[in-house]
C-alpha cells in the first residue's frame, strides 16, 4: 500500500484541525510493533485525524516510523514536528486483526423516532437500621425520565427560553 497524497491546502486545513489534539498513541522503546500498529489503525478508524508521540531521540528512526505507519495503514502524513506525528486517514480500519469476526451480523435495528423505550430499573435503597437489608423496588422508566441518585424517578422538562428569544419570536 502507498500513503495518501494530499495537496498543500488540504494538509494545511488538517494541520489546523490537529493543533488542539492530544497524542492518542505513544510509541516507546520497542518501536513500531504489530500491536502499536493495530492501535493506530483503530484510532484512525475512530477519529480520522490523530497525533502520535514517538519517544526516542533519533530523528531518522522517527522518520522511518512515520513512513512505515503511512505506508502500512494507507494514511496521509500531515505533520512531523519533533516527536509528534500527525496522521490522517478517512474510513474504517484496514488491518485484518481490527475487523470484527461477525461483521454485519449483530446490528440492532431501531425504528426512527422511537427514542429510548420504556425500561425496567431496579432501585436499591439502604434501610435506616444497619442490620436490615436494603429495599428493592422495580420501576418502569420512560424515555423522558431518569432515576436520580436518591432513587426517585424524575421527568425531564423543557428548558425555559430566554426573555430575549421570547420577544423576538
Amino acid at each position: 500500500m502507498s500513503a495518501l497524497q494530499l495537496i498543500s491546502a488540504q494538509r494545511s486545513e488538517l494541520r489546523s484541525r490537529a493543533h488542539g489534539l492530544n497524542p492518542v498513541v505513544m510509541i516507546g522503546a520497542e518501536g513500531l510493533t504489530r500491536a502499536v500498529l493495530a492501535e493506530i489503525d483503530r484510532s484512525l478508524a475512530a477519529h480520522d485525524l490523530i497525533k502520535i508521540r514517538v519517544f526516542g531521540d533519533e530523528r531518522d528512526a522517527r522518520i522511518a516510523i512515520y513512513d512505515a505507519i503511512c505506508d502500512e495503514l494507507d494514511a496521509a502524513p500531515i505533520q512531523h514536528i519533533g516527536k509528534l506525528l500527525v496522521v490522517w486517514r478517512p474510513g474504517p480500519a484496514r488491518l485484518k486483526e481490527n475487523q470484527p469476526d461477525d461483521l454485519g451480523r449483530r446490528q440492532i435495528k431501531r425504528t426512527p423516532g422511537t427514542g429510548s423505550a420504556p425500561r425496567t430499573v431496579t432501585i436499591r435503597k439502604p434501610s435506616a437500621a444497619p442490620n436490615r437489608r436494603p429495599t428493592r423496588k422495580q420501576v418502569t422508566v420512560l424515555g423522558n425520565e431518569r432515576v436520580t441518585a436518591g432513587g426517585t424517578v424524575k421527568r425531564s422538562r423543557a428548558r425555559p427560553a430566554s426573555q430575549k428569544k421570547k420577544s423576538l419570536g
